[in-house]
């Protein structure tokens, strides 16, 4: 942007070629009024920001139908550009003048100003460039639009001109810690609270794929606002997709599920007794965290005469499971029904199957249960490999380890698995899958003696608030 002339710095910056025409110019010089290096770029600098501005507004005046008349205004005002910021001559060289008369200045009416340029936005330039553009393809708009939404929700709308490379590595770490699900369900989770319970429940993330997806996405747009000249550099290229050194979650031993149980439980805000139930019911069914905590009283129910719990969308709240494969029926292990599930029926109030537990303001039964399990196991010293997610790991792990006659779909249809082999066949087979072959498999999970603490969730006769006793 500078030229020297002479022993005077210049700012010269050409005039994108779509606006050639409009403004009657091919380039831009300004004479800046210094030999110092410094100083001039200082001028240059704002300069290149007002320049900026006139030609985002020339983009804009374009599309309107009155647009002869605000461009001559345009024209003007890059005619004087000369007087944005030229010091006086006093505060060039340092040296005070002495004043002379002045003679009193004529009124003169001043020429109406031309209104100063907004910053172009990121939802502006999403909108200009991709939403509203014949050439950009259905599946470029819906991809864009997606992820351009969520750095919305991560970081607000901004000016395009101030998004760098710090914000998009921020956006990158952002999208690395969202669960893979995210989408896939409605959900009023922040992305803040999406990423905790993602952390909490052991979820898997977002794969490197995916965030090179979006991140590609965003680059293309940042491509167009580079070739206007509406920013200076592209921030959302050269980046690494690697996941990096990934916690593999993985099942319980012996010995964990043993110091699991010999712990105190210390949580104000989640009953003891309710936290054994809902660890018990996940490590003899394989349920997810949010399955458990949303069961209802209507959901265990007696299916070709054997008690199952039922996981189905519950529309009153917007709950559902995560995929079409997670509507199943699981039926009740002989574990829980000596431990006393049955009698939850009848001995809640109110109309959940788990007892104390607290619904969030983003709607999510449970998630207080998952912040405690997370204190309790960093707590008593397990590693980071072990999640609440990690009993649905030891479930898995033992169903496909019996050697017992189970069917790899009877353990897909139990955990809620898309099949391995999703062809017209399986896919049929699979809705066939009868409740006593089910309950053949959930059978085959077994503990050691020392896995759980001898409790029972029925007492008679008491029931104390609302917990069986």
């Amino acid at each position: 942007m500078l030229r020297v002339r002479g022993t005077t710095y210049h700012f010269r910056r050409i005039v994108p070629p779509a606006l050639r025409a409009a403004l009657n110019r091919r380039e831009i010089w300004v004479s800046l009024k210094t030999g110092y290096q410094n100083e001039a770029r200082k001028r240059a600098s704002l300069l290149h920001a007002r320049t900026t501005e006139l030609f985002m507004q020339t983009h804009s005046v374009l599309a309107e139908p009155d647009a002869l008349g605000r461009l001559e205004g345009l024209r003007v005002a890059l005619r004087d550009l000369q007087s944005v910021n030229l010091p006086s001559s006093a505060q060039e060289t340092g040296f005070k003048t002495v004043s002379a008369p002045v003679p009193k200045p004529r009124t003169v009416k001043k020429p109406a100003k031309t209104p100063k340029a907004q910053p172009l936005m990121l939802s502006g330039a999403l909108k200009c460039f991709v939403l509203d553009s014949p050439h950009a393809s259905a599946d470029t708009k819906k991809a864009t639009q997606r992820a351009v939404d969520l750095f919305l929700q991560a970081f607000g709308d901004a000016p395009v001109s101030i998004i760098g490379g710090e914000k998009a590595g921020a956006f990158r770490d952002v999208l690395f810690s969202l669960p893979a699900s995210l989408g896939k369900r409605k959900s009023t989770l922040t992305l803040e609270e999406e990423a905790q319970r993602a952390r909490e429940e052991g979820l898997p993330t977002l794969s490197g794929k995916s965030v090179k997806n979006h991140m590609m996405r965003l680059s293309a747009l940042w491509n167009q606002l580079h070739q206007r000249e509406l920013v200076t550099r592209n921030p959302w290229t050269g980046w690494n997709f690697e996941n990096g050194q990934k916690t593999v979650r993985r099942s319980w031993t012996a010995k964990e599920l043993a110091l699991l149980a010999s712990a105190s439980w210390h949580s104000t805000s989640v009953p003891e007794h309710t936290f054994e139930l809902v660890t018990l019911i996940a490590a003899y069914s394989g349920m997810r965290l949010g399955e458990i905590c949303t069961l209802r009283k209507e959901d265990l129910q007696t299916v070709d005469g054997i008690p199952c719990f039922l996981i189905r969308p519950h529309t009153e709240t917007g709950w559902a499971p995560k995929t079409e494969a997670g509507n199943r029926v699981v039926p009740v292990h002989s574990k829980l029904i000596e431990a006393g599930v049955l009698a939850l029926k009848d001995t809640t109030d109110s109309p959940y199957l788990i007892p104390g537990l607290e619904t969030s303001k983003q709607g999510v039964r449970g998630a207080a249960l998952g912040r405690a399990f997370s204190l309790l196991k960093t707590r008593i010293g397990l590693p980071a490999e072990i999640t609440f997610h990690s009993f649905r790991h030891t479930v898995s792990t033992q169903l496909r380890n019996a050697h017992t006659d189970i069917r790899e779909v009877w353990i897909d249809r139990l955990l809620g698995h898309e099949a391995t082999h999703k062809s017209q066949g399986t896919t049929t087979y699979l809705t066939g899958i009868s409740t006593a072959n089910l309950q053949q498999t959930i059978e085959a999970i077994s503990y050691p003696e020392t896995a759980f603490k001898k409790e029972r969730f029925k007492r008679e006769p008491a029931v104390s608030n609302g917990y069986p006793r």
